[in-house]
């Protein structure tokens, strides 16, 4: 039951409604969960939809193509729901923007559309009560978005909700790599890792509510160097050794990656921590060395490439998973041929490809050779098809074999469930919906492009039994 500040005397109020609409990546999400855990003590119930929200934060994503007009639309709608609310005197609607888009663009956002409340960047989340009690007495700043990632960790609440048996945590926020074609060391700020002891006791916490997969998070989560029990700094492989031996987390992965931050000790880990998964993300962006110069990404194809068979000769069954993009300024079809052949030559099991579309304040937007659209959006469809031929024969090749799936959530159909395979594929199996939180081992049916279809192992009686 959800608390409120001051229940009213003839009885506790109904809960406030609060909606948060997530764009873009995974660190979001937890962001998102978070912010529900910093509102819930001020008496909001999270709701699936803007109508009759009491509160809406757009969490936003600088990332993708024409994020900043895609917000604004959004919020032109949130407005028109805010005036007719207000005009059929069904109280107030409070709008926020958060993310990316706010830290980069707020001053703009308010000046653009007057029925947004307030602002706060990815580091002051925990300022939302103050910030949002400051709004409703309609005085004091609106914007909140400079703060420390200390800070922010700090200020958040003990405890987080939790929905099901697999949660995120994330451990590393900021980049120090300064890709040309990003804007993250702009709005996220520079690398800063979490102390071991901080990023543990929130572990605990998880499993004691039942988690036993954790997706540990970062802008470029291998680069981890949060400071350990010895007052020294930790790597990501000795936090993940340290996570497997807290009772109920039995598995772990981690994204987004970095090649540059693949250290020794983490590429060992693959091969001799059973709770690490076979499963790594590990962006390269383009297969041609003049794009990588030009994107600023400090490696090589051939280092990639290397390191590639450095992880699988560590863990042979390990799944690859990369980020491409196409189009970048000066590509040539040189350039995009070796990326098609970087492709072939890893064989990724999953992997996210865009074309490029140029982000303000980044030095790749003033760069000339501006690819022309028709062409990139070429490139782009010839490269999806070769990565969704790789990624439906690596699901396919999983047929006849039988692994242990962590079930997740209920399926569409009857009693069937949905869980995960230990290289990250969804695997819907029938009758298996009293298994949620279970690892149980599954035989493989049948693989698709998108999924796993499976069956429940039948376990030998037991003489006596």
């Amino acid at each position: 039951m959800t608390e409120t500040l001051v229940p009213p005397q003839d009885g506790p109020a109904a809960p406030k409604r609060l909606f948060i609409k997530t764009y873009g990546c995974q660190m979001n999400v937890y962001d998102s969960e978070r912010m529900a855990d910093v509102l819930r003590p001020l008496g909001y119930a999270t709701t699936d939809t803007a109508e009759g929200a009491d509160f809406v934060i757009l969490n936003t994503c600088h990332i993708r193509e024409k994020a900043a007009e895609k917000v604004y639309s959004e919020l032109g709608k949130l407005r028109e729901m805010k005036d007719a609310r207000s005009a059929a005197g069904q109280g107030g609607m409070t709008i926020a923007v958060a993310g990316c888009v706010a830290q980069a663009e707020g001053e703009e956002i308010m000046r653009r559309q007057p029925a947004v409340d307030l602002v706060v960047g990815p580091q002051a989340y925990h300022q939302l009560p103050e910030l949002l009690t400051r709004t409703a007495r309609a005085r004091g700043e609106r914007i909140g978005a400079d703060f420390a990632p200390v800070d922010k960790f700090d200020a958040l609440p003990g405890t987080r909700g939790v929905d099901g048996p697999t949660a995120f945590l994330t451990v590393q926020e900021g980049c120090d790599k300064f890709c040309t074609f990003c804007v993250v060391p702009y709005t996220r700020g520079a690398e800063w890792s979490r102390p071991v002891a901080a990023v543990l006791a929130e572990a605990r916490e998880l499993a004691e509510k039942g988690v036993r997969e954790v997706t540990l998070l970062g802008q470029n989560v291998n680069a981890y160097d949060g400071e350990g029990s010895d007052g020294a700094p930790s790597t990501l492989a000795r936090l993940a050794w340290a996570l497997a031996d807290i009772p109920g987390i039995d598995r772990i992965r981690y994204t987004t990656s970095h090649p540059n931050d693949m250290s020794d000790d983490l590429i060992a880990a693959h091969g001799e921590l059973e709770a690490l998964m076979p499963w790594l993300h590990l962006p390269v962006q383009s297969g041609s060395d003049r794009i990588l110069r030009a994107m600023n990404r400090k490696h090589g194809r051939q280092k990639y490439l290397d390191l590639i068979d450095r992880v699988r000769s560590a863990r042979p069954d390990i799944a690859l998973s990369g980020d491409f993009i196409v189009g970048f300024p000066g590509e040539t079809e040189t350039d995009f041929e070796q990326t098609m052949d970087l492709v072939r030559r890893v064989q990724y099991a999953s992997a996210f490809s865009f074309m490029y579309s140029p982000r303000p304040g980044t030095p790749a937007a003033g760069m000339a050779g501006q690819v022309p659209a028709a062409v990139a959006r070429d490139r782009l469809h010839a490269l999806q098809t070769l990565l969704w031929e790789q990624q439906t024969a690596f699901n396919a090749a999983m047929a006849g074999r039988t692994m242990d799936v962590l079930f997740e959530k209920k399926g569409r159909h009857g009693a069937q469930a949905i869980g995960r395979s230990p290289w990250l594929q969804s695997v819907h199996v029938d009758d298996a919906d009293h298994l949620i939180g279970r690892i149980v081992p599954v035989e493989i049916v049948h693989g698709q492009q998108n999924s796993l279809k499976g069956r429940l192992v039948k376990q030998k009686a037991v003489h006596g039994a």
